[in-house]
């Protein structure tokens, strides 16, 4: 069997953190360490050619040296790790009101899956993990990001047939109320008309006064680098087509950030 090197495209420094990270965890939790099958710093790897290039997991596990119930084992245990680590939507507020921020902007994205056919439920006959809007399986997540268009905060993710409004509504707009009163405003699309107050998005229709059309392509210019938040998120490959349980979505999307936000210079 032939054997090659390769490249991670992350820096040392940030898989030295996870590896520290689950040092800790087994620390805390493990009662006979001398047990595990890999080092901190080979989980640590693990998870980063997971996240970075979508590895599959039985190439994971051979080259590696374990067997596929454990690489599935210590995968799910370092993205619980790391996305222990993602900011809370409250810190991300207050930090930016701290820095005088004028605005925060939030988007939706969807998050692709395999097929996962769940019942909607109350009687329904669609599928809760099905969009109609992308055509496709998937995961609703909300995505918080500071003006430069970078992502902050990320949502628990959602069956992809639920809107966006009925999504931010759930997991991000209580706390984007008192953030609005204290001046921190939020920008959205259309998507989010009637969100309430505070929650700043462009108007719908035709027609409409010369005042209103302003109004409109000045939030929209404003917004337009919030685009960029997904962009990064869906750099990791494995956020691309999702093939662990749907509801995983909120541990990955938190791992990636947290990954991002620790790399942001090379962004």
């Amino acid at each position: 069997m032939l054997s090659y090197r390769a490249t991670l495209d992350l820096p040392t420094t940030i898989v030295r953190r996870i590896s520290a990270w689950l040092s800790a965890h087994r620390r805390r939790h493990d009662r006979r360490p001398w047990q595990r099958a890999a080092t901190c710093w080979t989980q640590a790897i693990l998870l980063c050619r997971w996240m970075c290039d979508a590895t599959p997991i039985h190439r994971l596990a051979r080259d590696h040296g374990l067997s596929q119930a454990t690489c599935y084992r210590y995968l799910h245990e370092a993205l619980d790790v790391v996305a222990d680590h993602a900011p809370d939507l409250h810190e991300v507020l207050d930090e930016q009101h701290a820095h005088g921020a004028a605005f925060v902007c939030l988007d939706g994205t969807l998050i692709a899956t395999t097929a996962v056919h769940t019942p909607a439920g109350q009687g329904k006959t669609t599928d809760a993990w099905y969009s109609g809007k992308h055509h496709r399986h998937g995961g609703n997540v909300q995505v918080l990001t500071d003006s430069s268009g970078f992502p902050i905060w990320t949502s628990p993710v959602s069956p992809g047939s639920t809107h966006d409004l009925t999504a931010a509504r759930q997991h991000v707009l209580p706390a984007l109320y008192p953030a609005a009163a204290q001046g921190l405003k939020t920008l959205t699309d259309k998507g989010y008309q009637g969100a309430g107050i505070g929650i700043c998005h462009p108007i719908k229709g035709h027609g409409l006064a010369p005042d209103t059309n302003t109004r409109n392509r000045l939030i929209t210019q404003l917004r337009a680098p919030a685009e960029r938040a997904n962009a990064i998120i869906k750099h990791f490959k494995a956020l691309q087509k999702v093939t662990l349980d749907p509801w995983r979505i909120t541990q990955i999307v938190r791992s990636a950030l947290v990954i991002a936000t620790h790399v942001r210079g090379a962004w």
